[in-house]
């Protein structure tokens, strides 16, 4: 197999990207974010081709969602075969053989849950809306509670539980009642400024309920669910310690509460698990899988014990949800990524260690956490910590022009999020060029030096 590396033949944007930015100024939604000039012509494993004819190494995979890889073969060969029988035909009103084969596929993850049903959806955000209706209707409960730093989608209902960035909900409202934010476990940035890993116990979520939430402001006989992600993806990369999932869980089941685990970023063998949960021995309710589920396919689902799946005929439904290509490309993908998540634990510790060795020669780099290859790096001023927003703006987008995609998240980490597809290569390919980079920006920025 051929070694690669990236290649910047011209500098990006090329003039053929620039034919397309402006078309896609001129006509796109200015609500497009647009993280930097890369306009795509082809993709193949962990390697993406631009209209100009560079090669850029993904370390973002369109937002954690390419886990096979650009166009793996594999899927790609079960999307063509499935083309050509039907397209379409809706999984709400009839059946077909694909979309009930992935439902039992999915219901067989994570048997300690017990015996589960799925609902197939068309995104994360609207496996996120499903599931608050489902928790609504199974309980008959009004609220549900989620947490600060989250991210859930940018519909009414998941918007609704964000708590990541205000942009995003500005100028929406009145958006869903009925949802109250708690503190999200994190062991390096406690909300209340502890010093890292050194957090009091009144920090914790669980505190925050049963000495204040659950006391001054809302019956917990009235709550619904708890909407979490096991480990934190737009608001930072966060693990959390098991000790706050698992009295997460304590709580629901004193008060009758279901427990939602958002695994749409963390789930599908990101973090060498199937999904995320297996990590902290903590099962939910209610698993919500999307991103990586159909390596790239839009596809989302809902898998639900079947004792809490209580919604009856009608009560739900989705035209394209299951969609025939979509859930062959699942299938697909869930085969690939199960004989490969040994390889994604062990390229993820080769990843934190060669992160950790770039935090040794430079103090901007204030935490290197992770689990299989869903790992974030925090950037902060020394001394402060004070979050380097700046630098981390400057370090995606020197990245680019040396051809290597990255992606930020939270308020000053870049998130490692590559193909699972990645091995010990690419690692270091990655690492050689952050460190350049790197050694760019502190000549820039001699703040970041001590």
């Amino acid at each position: 197999m051929q070694t690669l590396y990236p290649e910047v033949k011209v500098a990006p944007p090329g003039p053929n990207a620039r034919v397309i930015i402006e078309q896609d100024r001129r006509y796109a939604s200015p609500s497009y974010i647009k993280e930097y000039p890369l306009v795509i012509e082809r993709g193949e494993g962990p390697w993406v081709y631009d209209v100009d004819g560079n090669r850029f190494l993904d370390f973002m995979a369109g937002i954690a969602v390419t886990s096979t890889g650009h166009s793996h073969p594999q899927v790609v060969r079960a999307i063509r075969d499935a083309s050509e029988r039907f397209l379409h035909i809706c999984g709400t009103d009839f059946y077909y053989d694909v979309f009930s084969r992935l439902c039992e596929r999915l219901a067989g993850y994570l048997p300690e849950m017990g015996p589960k049903k799925v609902f197939l959806t068309n995104s994360g955000t609207e496996a996120v809306e499903g599931a608050l209706k489902l928790a609504r209707y199974h309980t008959r409960r009004p609220y549900v509670i989620a947490f600060k730093g989250g991210f859930h989608g940018r519909s009414y209902g998941a918007l609704s539980l964000n708590s990541s960035k205000v942009t995003q909900r500005a100028f929406f409202g009145p958006l869903l009642p009925g949802v109250i934010h708690v503190p999200y476990a994190n062991p390096y940035r406690c909300a209340r400024g502890c010093p890292p890993n050194a957090c009091e116990p009144s920090c914790n979520a669980a505190h925050a309920l049963e000495k204040d939430w659950f006391v001054n402001h809302v019956d917990p006989r009235e709550v619904a669910a708890i909407f979490v992600e096991p480990i934190l993806g737009e608001g930072g990369y966060v693990v959390p310690p098991a000790s706050f999932l698992q009295e997460l869980r304590r709580i629901c089941d004193q008060h009758g509460i279901l427990l939602v685990f958002d695994e749409i970023q963390s789930g599908i063998g990101r973090t060498g698990r199937m999904f995320a949960a297996e990590h902290f021995g903590v099962m939910p309710d209610i698993l919500l899988s999307a991103k990586g589920i159909a390596s790239g396919m839009p596809l989302g689902a809902i898998i639900a014990r079947e004792d809490v799946m209580t919604w009856p005929r009608g009560s739900h439904g989705s035209t394209y949800g299951g969609n025939p290509l979509c859930c062959a490309a699942a299938l697909a993908t869930l085969d690939v990524v199960e004989g490969m998540l040994e390889e994604v634990r062990a390229t993820g510790e080769l990843l934190q260690e060669g992160l950790r060795g770039l935090q040794r020669l430079h103090p901007v780099i204030g935490d290197v956490r992770g689990v299989g290859l869903m790992v974030g790096a925090e950037f902060v001023q020394p001394g402060t910590r004070e979050p380097a927003a700046t630098y981390v703006a400057e370090l995606e987008q020197l990245a680019f022009q040396k051809g290597l995609l990255l992606l930020s998240c939270g308020k000053s980490t870049i998130r490692f999020a590559p193909p699972l597809v990645v091995r010990r290569h690419e690692v270091e390919v990655m690492l050689h060029i952050l460190g350049e980079c790197m050694d760019v920006l502190d000549a820039r920025h001699p703040e970041v030096r001590t």
